[in-house]
């Protein structure tokens, strides 16, 4: 996305994540193995017996309330803390095995307010890393402005010069996430990234980090408190409870359909069902709606299906093919509408009734949770 300099973005993505499609060809899986900390003092564990499995290219959120040891799970990980007992390896090699400076050379960090040094420019702040590994000039300018393309800061002459508090919340946020695959480090910890910004914003945000993340492809860690931001941005979630038990690990339609316990479900809160719309598209249930209406997915050379401009749904509300159904039904509520009119650049692809919107064909989502982990 290439913003103004002086503007905050404001346009949201209506466009759904879809498990990343690039993995990296080295292993870079990230494994918990019976990983347990206990800080001195205390009498609970800030984790207990974790083990879980983030896979190569894949994007985890550590979601649970406070006191659930999500973060000191991140801060294990690159060695902030040191664990009590268990094993963590990145890859075939035992964490233990580096010294904290070489480990934390190839692992991309992010937190919350972006961490930029207030007294170095953006192109400063992205260099430091690739500084310390003694990059060649040439290489890091070229790697700088490769990165703020992709995190969408352009035109990048623009950009460079600038300092963090001459950024809105979300530039900022943009250059902590370049400076964090500066060196192109095979593995990404993100504690709350996103939690400092507004709403509209974060959104926005999200969505080209998803973007970012298909298209670089590196293992993940990402720790959040918003259930919401996890259902959106995760492969998979795992749910901590209080004293660092691992409730729950597998992918968010797995989680929203079957709770493990109790704890998940309270968690999950009472809309469960409204966040199981938030996983699939528009899209897919036009062409579901239109193969049931026809007997084919094939469209008609227009795109539309074979409602009239006659009929009641040329006055209905306009929704994009790439919005969710929980998306699309908040348009339509708002329009007293018992449909929309599914649209893409323009082309009026098909309709969709308040009815399948609200219920979608069970394989829709329940083919999300396919190949869940546990």
């Amino acid at each position: 996305m290439t913003e103004s300099p002086n503007t905050t973005t404001t346009t949201i993505s209506t466009k759904r994540s879809a498990p990343s499609t690039v993995r990296s060809t080295k292993n870079s899986s990230i494994v918990f193995d019976n990983v347990t900390k206990t800080y001195p003092g205390q009498s609970t564990h800030a984790l207990d017996s974790l083990s879980l499995e983030v896979a190569s290219g894949e994007l985890v959120c550590l979601v649970g309330p406070s006191g659930g040891g999500k973060t000191t799970a991140l801060q294990l990980v690159n060695r902030l803390v040191d664990l009590t007992s268990g094993e963590i390896r990145i890859g075939d090699t035992d964490i233990k095995a580096l010294s904290p400076i070489e480990l934390r050379r190839t692992i991309g960090y992010a937190i919350q307010q972006s961490g930029l040094f207030p007294h170095c420019t953006v192109a400063e702040n992205i260099a430091i890393v690739p500084t310390i590994l003694k990059w060649d000039r040439k290489r890091i300018e070229e790697r700088t402005k490769e990165l703020l393309e992709l995190v969408g800061l352009t035109p990048i002459e623009t950009w460079l010069g600038r300092y963090p508090g001459q950024l809105s919340g979300g530039q900022q946020q943009r250059v902590g996430i370049a400076r964090a695959l500066a060196a192109d480090p095979p593995v990404m910890l993100m504690d709350e990234p996103f939690g400092a910004l507004d709403p509209i914003t974060r959104a926005a945000v999200q969505d080209e980090f998803l973007e970012i993340h298909r298209a670089v492809g590196k293992t993940t860690l990402f720790v959040t408190h918003d259930i919401d931001e996890a259902i959106k941005m995760a492969d998979r979630i795992a749910i901590l409870k209080p004293g660092g038990l691992l409730a729950q690990y597998d992918t968010p339609a797995a989680v929203l359909a079957r709770p493990a316990d109790d704890f998940v479900a309270e968690f999950l809160g009472a809309e469960r069902g409204l966040k199981r719309l938030a996983l699939t598209t528009v899209a897919e249930v036009l062409i579901d709606s239109q193969a049931r209406r026809n007997g084919s997915s094939t469209r008609s050379e227009s795109g539309a299906n074979s409602r009239t401009e006659a009929s009641p749904a040329a006055d209905w509300p306009e929704v994009a093919a790439t919005m969710t159904l929980r998306e699309a039904l908040s348009v339509v509520s708002a329009a007293h509408a018992q449909g929309a009119r599914v649209m893409d650049a323009g082309n009026h692809l098909g309709d969709v009734t308040l009815h399948e919107l609200v219920c979608p064909p069970s394989d829709e989502l329940g083919r999300q949770s396919e190949g869940a982990g546990v």
